[in-house]
């Protein structure tokens, strides 16, 4: 794997491939939000956000066990700690992603690019592995990553699998989906593969029925991609996977970065939790 590029001597959102993960942060702090974060600091693993009151954090964190394809657990932080100790330590989770999503009884209430105002003392923060963190491994082995090519978030699709509950969370499996040659995606899983904290390999590849997934123009997160002519598509576990349990399970609180709008660690793409 090549190692990060050297990034440049002044943050620009216009290089957004070769910021350091704390220059990425400083410009989503000062309000730069971009339409999504794939191919930010390229080489530095990425990963979604869910904050829940201590009544049920527990049971969060029954779920993403349960659950390790959907939820693979970077870290999680002590009631009211806004700082990922292990993961970026001179971060700060209320400020530093690019932007927010406020959930009350399931419902998304605001989206917001400072949490500060909505963060409660009693909120436990989970930070899940993001597949935005193996493409720079897609692209190096010669895999076409069609959203950054076009610009676009990646588009997320609610499936008909539902995942294993835990207590008072329960709800569908959310996926990504990468279109790409057939003749790709032999190397696509044998890369993903390499990334069990980043959700591992493909959970399907094909026919979109399977999933339950009736049009691939209209996902319910992020953005329609294009295929590309002889293009099938690969679906991979999501970490917006909790945001689909919060809507249907309905708890009182939580804060979720907004989908396709990662906190950017300072561990390299490769890491693995111990």
């Amino acid at each position: 794997m090549q190692p990060p590029v050297e990034p440049p001597d002044r943050p620009s959102p216009d290089r957004p491939s070769v910021l350091t993960p704390a220059q990425a942060r400083a410009l989503f702090r000062a309000g730069a939000e971009p339409v999504t974060t794939a191919g930010w600091c390229q080489g530095y693993a990425q990963a979604n956000l869910l904050a829940v009151p201590r009544d049920i954090a527990f049971e969060a964190m029954l779920f993403c066990r349960r659950n390790p394809r959907a939820c693979p657990l970077l870290e999680v932080t002590d009631p009211g700690d806004a700082c990922p100790h292990e993961t970026a330590p001179d971060a700060d989770l209320r400020r530093d992603l690019p932007s927010y999503r406020v959930f009350q009884y399931g419902r998304p209430v605001a989206e917001v690019s400072d949490a500060t105002p909505y963060w409660r003392d009693d909120l436990v923060a989970f930070l899940i592995g993001c597949s935005f963190s193996f493409e720079t491994a897609l692209l190096g082995a010669g895999v076409p990553v069609r959203h950054v090519e076009q610009g676009r978030n990646v588009p997320m699709f609610v499936t008909d699998r539902p995942c294993v509950p835990a207590g008072r969370l329960a709800g569908p499996l959310v996926v990504s989906m990468r279109p790409m040659p057939p003749e790709a995606v032999s190397a696509a899983v044998a890369v993903s593969e390499l990334f069990p904290a980043m959700h591992g390999p493909p959970v399907h590849v094909g026919d979109p029925a399977e999933l339950g997934i009736v049009d691939l123009t209209r996902p319910q997160f992020g953005e329609p991609v294009e295929f590309a002519p002889g293009d099938v598509p690969v679906f991979w576990a999501c970490g917006v996977t909790p945001q689909a349990v919060l809507m249907a399970a309905r708890p009182e609180f939580a804060i979720t970065h907004a989908p396709g709008k990662m906190f950017v660690t300072d561990r390299p793409d490769s890491f693995t939790p111990a």
